[in-house]
């Protein structure tokens, strides 16, 4: 049986009507959650171990000297003990709103569920390494040439031989 279809599996048994047409519906599985945000937690056992291989099949393969990786709940799981260095972005509570609004994807109340099950961000920030504040685009960018300069100097001779890529 194809990955794919292996990773489905536990998604179908828990979540039925979130999977059409072969695929887990982001939508549909948004209203269940909606309905029973307890449910949460049976979606987080079945995803987290998910995205952890994930993790790890990338950080086999991977060529960079650097690697990033887009975690949300990474403190709220512990994930931050597998990282050699955690940078947290962040930006004012409206524009960070505004932001997610505008991409149209959830609803008011989505947002702030996810907001709820999410660690307060001046506790995130505390707790990362590197904080950088994402109010423009050219102060972001000059904040990760920054970061990734200071994390290159801690680098051990054997990573910086790996062959580093230009900016995404």
């Amino acid at each position: 049986m194809p990955r794919v279809a292996l990773r489905l599996q536990p998604m179908q048994k828990a979540f039925p009507a979130a999977v059409i047409d072969g695929a887990v519906s982001r939508d549909a599985l948004k209203q269940i959650l909606a309905a029973d945000p307890a449910l949460f937690s049976q979606l987080e056992a079945i995803v987290h171990p998910l995205l952890a291989a994930d993790r790890k099949s990338f950080r086999d393969v991977a060529k960079s000297d650097i690697l990033v990786f887009d975690i949300p709940l990474l403190f709220e799981t512990g994930g931050e003990a597998a990282m050699d260095a955690v940078v947290c972005v962040r930006v004012d509570a409206a524009t960070q709103r505004d932001r997610v609004m505008q991409r149209g994807t959830m609803t008011e109340a989505q947002f702030e569920q996810i907001l709820a099950k999410q660690m307060p961000i001046d506790e995130k920030c505390a707790r990362a390494d590197f904080v950088i504040e994402t109010d423009t685009p050219d102060h972001a960018r000059a904040q990760v040439e920054t970061v990734l300069q200071q994390i290159r100097k801690t680098l051990p001779p054997e990573t910086k031989n790996k062959e580093a890529q230009p900016d995404a």
